[in-house]
């Protein structure tokens, strides 16, 4: 089992830590509910320093990114960040990733900590075109620091204009007195910044934080509550929502993946989208109380098998369970009564276009 560099000082400070993704991980340090809230109304941050990043680099880069991944990468311009997924031969997902521009032919990568092996083994065996790849996920720390006054706490911190940073954008500049990738994007729906820091300053940079946010009662925040705020806006997530077998069209994915260039398994992805799937990924929420869970089944009226929960929570916002699954073709639009089966109980819910609560 891994470590992240500051997992002494999360053990110290009272994180529970957790197996997650092959790393020991905080899960939560004081409630779930508690830190979930923090983020949605003040500032929190999550040590996220298990998420691996490469850099793809050369002449070649943007071919091999283009190939690889389900996005159109020369989209974007240095300084902006794309959301995407490597779309594998055989109709699912190898991993969901975002790609960072930083600079006419260089990319940074950022990659699901469970990934990080079968990822780099994936595109290196694709890259005929001769793309330089250096995986730097070892010497990266990552935190999150999120919610709607991170921008205020970390604006003490640089004299960069943070406000001037566009969402799915980023600068590299000095903040907390250390060079560092200072990026707007975030997995909670609560605005925020991720900052890729060097290693060796991680100790540094993460105590200057919190020495700026105490004025706002900032606090630690872990992957309990990280869940619960990624489903309150309806976020996938890799190995419960999307894996090697569903395709990013049944995912709905379908933004993200461009058809104006070739990529890996283009055509079959294609036919799909023109042709329609079987099942869909949905959102729900609950309309009698109960909780949805991994692997629960979803049923219609009748009592009839229609799909299974990939993901589901009770939402410490709404207090009402809500969750993403997957659903028979004709049972996927907004409004249709579904019903998940919780411990042998036929429980209704309802469809509902994600994010369930306002970002």
């Amino acid at each position: 089992m891994k470590r992240i560099p500051l997992h002494e000082h999360h053990v110290a400070i009272g994180g529970k830590m957790t197996p997650f993704a092959g790393f020991e991980m905080p899960v939560r340090y004081s409630s779930d509910k508690e830190e979930h809230m923090t983020v949605r109304q003040g500032v929190g941050v999550f040590d996220v320093s298990h998420m691996g990043e490469f850099i793809v680099k050369g002449p070649q880069s943007l071919d091999l990114l283009q190939w690889v991944c389900s996005n159109d990468i020369s989209k974007i311009t240095v300084g902006q960040a794309q959301y995407g997924c490597l779309p594998n031969d055989k109709g699912g997902i190898v991993d969901d990733l975002i790609v960072y521009k930083l600079d006419d032919e260089e990319y940074m990568l950022v990659v699901n900590a469970s990934n990080i092996e079968k990822d780099w083994n994936w595109i290196s065996a694709q890259n005929r075109f001769g793309a330089d790849m250096i995986d730097i996920s070892e010497d990266i720390a990552l935190f999150a620091v999120q919610g709607p006054r991170a921008i205020e706490v970390l604006q003490k911190l640089t004299d960069i204009d943070l406000s001037g940073i566009s969402f799915y954008h980023f600068t590299k500049g000095i903040l907390a007195d250390v060079e560092m990738i200072i990026s707007a994007t975030g997995y909670t729906g609560s605005g925020g910044f991720e900052l890729y820091v060097p290693k060796e300053h991680a100790m540094a940079v993460w105590n200057k934080i919190f020495e700026a946010g105490e004025p706002y009662d900032i606090k630690p925040i872990g992957l309990g509550a990280r869940d619960t705020l990624r489903l309150e806006m309806g976020y996938c997530l890799y190995g419960n929502d999307i894996n090697d077998s569903t395709s990013p069209i049944e995912a709905g994915l379908g933004w993200v993946t461009k058809f104006t260039k070739e990529f890996i398994n283009a055509e079959q992805l294609r036919t799909q989208k023109e042709a329609g799937t079987g099942k869909k990924l949905v959102g729900f929420k609950m309309v009698e109380r109960g909780i949805p869970r991994h692997d629960y089944s979803i049923l219609n009226e009748s009592g009839e098998e229609i799909g299974y929960v990939t993901s589901g929570t009770m939402s410490p916002q709404l207090n009402i369970g809500v969750g993403l699954g997957y659903v028979k073709t004709g049972y996927h639009t907004s409004g249709s009564e579904i019903f998940i089966s919780i411990r042998d109980k036929k429980v209704k819910a309802e469809v509902s276009k994600p994010p369930f609560v306002a970002s």
